[in-house]
């Protein structure tokens, strides 16, 4: 009796409560891949395109202006006219002045919050049925279906192209996961990870496409180019913010359930 109550201890002491187990949970990062993902990057019989973002560094003359504005300014699509802007200021135009309208423009993205469902959306199952079986079998990963993951905006806003440019960028450099508004898996894709079904038992592989969640807010201003004199600067007039969400799948990885069953699954 004495040792039956020993090893009960034993095992109140080593398996982890509730409490514990969310707490490993919600301490996930939004980049850490659980060991359920793996990369089929190699594997893909679909190559997609790399979708690394450049991010676009403002010249000299450029970064000098944004500073100006006095408010941060991180659309690539700006800082590429910015950069393309020559200014080239006459000793005789002291006491000139222009006020030259660039358009409205987003000006930046504020991250939030960003979280990684790597359930996002359900691209394949894998069936096999071992119940006339009398040895465990084997099963790995086989792509069915070409499939096509999209994300998108949770809302419609103006320039929403570059809104997208610059979210998908600021969920890069926080995740480190490639990432793409659109992604592709080709059919046969393989991989080489293999999982045991028992004797008498259906084995059903599930295979998902995760997805970054960001939310947040974008600033739009009225961006005007002022010269006076030999000094030219921006100034941003009505500025506004709007929340935003999006979705943005990670490319090349499939996250896997594996699960088995008397009878057949729907």
């Amino acid at each position: 009796m004495k040792r039956i109550y020993l090893l009960l201890l034993a095992a109140m002491l080593t398996v982890p409560t509730l409490a514990e187990a969310k707490q490993s949970d919600d301490s996930r990062k939004p980049g850490d891949i659980p060991d359920a993902a793996l990369n089929i990057s190699k594997e893909n019989t679909y190559p997609n395109s790399t979708n690394d973002q450049t991010y676009l560094t403002p010249s000299e003359e450029a970064k000098e202006l944004i500073e100006t504005a006095g408010m941060d300014i991180d659309n690539p699509d700006l800082i590429r006219l910015l950069n393309e802007t020559e200014i080239n200021m006459s000793p005789l135009s002291i006491g000139s002045r222009a006020v030259i309208f660039l358009g409205e423009w987003p000006l930046a993205y504020q991250s939030e919050e960003t979280n990684t469902n790597w359930q996002y959306q359900l691209v394949n199952v894998n069936k096999y049925d071992n119940r006339g079986g009398k040895d465990v079998k084997k099963m790995s990963y086989v792509q069915e279906k070409e499939k096509q993951v999209s994300g998108g905006l949770t809302t419609n806003l103006p320039h929403q192209v570059t809104v997208e440019k610059m979210i998908q960028q600021k969920a890069s450099q926080k995740t480190k996961l490639p990432l793409a508004f659109t992604t592709m898996i080709g059919k046969d894709t393989k991989k080489e990870q293999y999982y045991n079904i028992p004797v008498k038992k259906l084995g059903y592989l599930y295979g998902y496409a995760p997805a970054v969640n960001e939310k947040g807010h974008v600033t739009y201003g009225e961006v005007y180019l002022n010269i006076k004199g030999n000094t030219p600067s921006l100034e941003i007039k009505n500025v506004t913010q709007q929340g935003i969400g999006a979705w943005i799948p990670v490319q090349d990885y499939v996250s896997f359930t594996f699960m088995t069953s008397d009878t057949p699954r729907s």
